[in-house]
This record gives C-alpha cells, structure tokens and sequence, in this order.
C-alpha cells in the first residue's frame, strides 16, 4: 500500500522494516531494560550488608540468554537449563530476570522444525519448574491444596508460552507449504506452456508443409504443361498459367496467416486471413487435383452432417497430402479415388492410387532418402484427434491410405 500520503505511518512502517532487519538487536535491548529491572531486586534482597553476587551473576547469564535466543535457541535453552538447576542448588529464590525462561521456551518452540527434541525438552523443563520451586521454597501456612493450586497457576505461564511457540511454528510450516506449492504450480504452468508453444509450432510446421507441398505441387505440374503446350494450344497454356497464378496466390495468403502465428501467437486479422479447411472443400481440393492433369474418382458415402473442426481438417489434409504424394511418385498416368464414408461415431477416409510410387511413399514423402514428414505429418494429425491411420502399398500396385476419425475429440 502507497503511504506516501500519512507520513506518519509511513515512520512506522520503517520503523517496523527496520525492527524485522535487526531481531538481535531488539532482543539486547529487551535484555537490557530486563537487566536493570532485575539488578533493582537484587539489590534490594542483600546478603548482611553487601549484594549477593551469585544471584547478579545468574540474572545477568539469563539476560544474554534473551538476548542471544534468535541466534542460538538450542544453545541458550541448554544454559537457562543449567540455570535453573542452579538456583536450585545455590538457594537463589526466583527473581524478574526468570521471565527470559518463558521467553527461551517460546523461541525453542517456534523454532524446533530441525531439533524437535529441544521444543520437548523445553516443555518438559517448563512443567517441571513450578513443582520443583515449590519443592525447593514450601509455601509457609499453606494448606495443600493451596499449594497444588499455586503450583498449577505457575505451571501455566510455561505451557502457554510452549503453546503459542508450537502453533507459531506450524503456521510457519502451513504457510511455506503454501509458498513450495505455489511456486512448484507455477514451474508446472510454465512448463505446460512451453509444451503447448511446442505442440502449436509443430501444428503450424504440418501446416506449412502441407500448404508448400500440395500447391507447389500443383504449380509444378501446371507449368510443365504450360510449356508443353504453348505453342500448339496458347488458350490451355494460358490456363494452366491462371490455375499457376490462382494457386501461388491462395499458398501465399496462408503462409502468410501461419507466419503471423509464429510471429504474434494469434491469428492475423487481415484481407489475407484464409479460414481452415474443413470436409466440404475435399470436393473442390479434388476438382483442382483434375485440373492439374490427375485422374481422381471422388465418392462420399453416407449422410453428411457437421463434424468437430479438429476431424475436419485433418480430413483435408490427408486427402490433400495422399494425392500430393500421388502427383509426386504416382507416374504419368497415375489415378487416385477418394472416398469419404460417414458413420454414426466417425468419418472414414480411404484414398487409393495405382501409381508405380509405393515404395517411394514408404518413404513418407521424402523419396528415397527418407527425409519427409508426409506420413509423419498424417499420423500426428489423427493422433491428436483419437483416431487410426492405415498407409501401405496396396495389392496389384500403387498405395492405399486409410483412416477413421472419431467424432468426439480426443483427451
């Protein structure tokens, strides 16, 4: 909180960093304002005419024990002990200076987390020490169950100091249980996130390569003939320059959209946004394979209706890279079919071709050197959708793909 506007509080709150920065130093003084407090007793409690400087020499040690109790509070619950066990063998009666007892049992309780057996040893002490007074120094003309009574009262002040010590350090405890939690909660979020960053920038590569692969793809096999038949049909060459143009634009405008990803994390809003494709552009994917020169057999089997976005797309990305690959490896006269089977739970895809490029297809996309992510590509798709993938030569020649996608995404 700005407290720029109460000086006042503002000294205080200084005052108080300051106190939490120095608890050595508050402790010698208390122990000094207890020091001279005491040495008043002392003095007023002479042996014939002069000071008893045994009773001086033990206020002052439980004085440096208060002072020193933050610092060592195993070692000055040690000394009190001895302390303790001293005025009862010297014969020096109770004095103020033995509220630093009080004061050590408190601190070895608080502060016992590593050396639990000084927190029980200074309970023990603080219960034993009214009994033993009592003991040492009988109450003259008390009945007994008046001293019982006065041993309890004493007992209490021990207890309570032991208590709240006890319960400081178990909240102490609680709270930095609270602060571990949080700070493991907050590794684990960050560590979630850069694996999400991962998962996306992996998604958005499969992308790409699928925008590159197919329209590239295409491009090639319509220049090629551009320029088999510029000079004996202007008008096709023409064409197969417009479906050139057409096709490099629609590759440029998502690339563009994935690179604005990889650069923001979020999509672009822009004229160059090109929404996702989804299972009824497979028929216009087929429609723009034709044109290229390839012989496709399109079939959709069943009642279509709306499917998760996630099942759409890598619907039309497996149709999309299997008749790249078939373009690529299948030969010159190459076919494919696509079929997409809609049933109660799932959509089936079957693409087939019967090229002479299977055994570069096992490949995955990356001819002979084995270096593409085609198939690596389609498996991660339906994968991240709980489905199955099949890919394989198909009997009598060319390559089959097939795969199930469920309707429900996957967990």
């Amino acid at each position: 909180m700005h407290l720029s506007g109460f000086p006042t509080l503002g000294y205080v709150q200084r005052l108080y960093d300051f106190l939490r920065r120095h608890p050595t130093g508050v402790d010698s003084f208390w122990a000094v304002m207890l020091l001279g407090f005491s040495m008043l007793w002392v003095v007023q409690e002479p042996v014939g005419a002069d000071p008893r400087p045994l009773a001086a020499g033990i206020v002052l040690l439980l004085c440096l024990a208060l002072a020193l109790r933050r610092r060592a509070p195993e070692r000055t619950l040690l000394l009190v002990t001895g302390i303790g066990v001293a005025q009862l063998a010297f014969d020096i009666h109770i004095n103020p200076a033995d509220f630093a007892m009080l004061v050590v049992i408190y601190t070895v309780a608080a502060q016992g987390d590593g050396h639990r057996w000084a927190s029980r040893l200074a309970l023990v002490g603080g219960v034993s020490a009214a009994p033993l007074a009592q003991v040492r120094w009988p109450a003259e003309n008390v009945s007994v169950p008046g001293k019982v009574f006065f041993t309890v009262v004493l007992i209490v002040p021990f207890v309570l100091a032991w208590v709240l010590g006890d319960s400081m350090r178990t909240r102490r405890a609680y709270f930095d249980q609270l602060e571990e939690r949080a700070s493991r909660l907050e590794r684990e979020r960050e560590a979630q996130a850069k694996v999400a960053v991962a998962a996306e920038r992996a998604r958005i590569a499969r992308e790409l390569h699928d925008v590159v692969a197919h329209n590239v793809s295409v491009m090639v096999v319509q220049a090629d003939g551009a320029a088999y038949v510029l000079d004996t049909s202007p008008e096709q060459a023409k064409q197969a320059l417009e479906t050139i143009s057409g096709t490099g634009r629609q590759a440029l405008a998502e690339m563009r959209r994935l690179l604005g990803i990889l650069r923001t994390g979020e999509p672009q809003d822009s004229e160059d946004y090109v929404p996702q494709p989804d299972v009824q552009q497979i028929e216009h994917l087929v429609e723009q394979v034709r044109a290229a020169g390839l012989t496709v057999d399109f079939k959709v089997e069943g009642t279509a209706r709306p499917l998760p976005s996630g099942v759409e797309l890598t619907a039309y990305r497996i149709v999309q890279e299997a008749l790249t690959n078939t373009r690529k490896h299948g030969g010159p006269d190459a076919g494919a079919s696509v079929r997409l089977v809609y049933f109660d739970d799932g959509l089936g895809l079957l693409v087939e071709d019967d090229g002479r490029g299977a055994a570069h297809e096992l490949y995955e996309d990356g001819g002979a050197d084995g270096r593409g992510h085609g198939l690596i590509g389609m498996r991660e798709r339906v994968g991240m959708v709980g489905g199955t993938l099949d890919a394989g030569p198909r009997p009598g020649g060319g390559f089959r793909i097939s795969a199930l996608l469920p309707l429900k995404p996957a967990h």
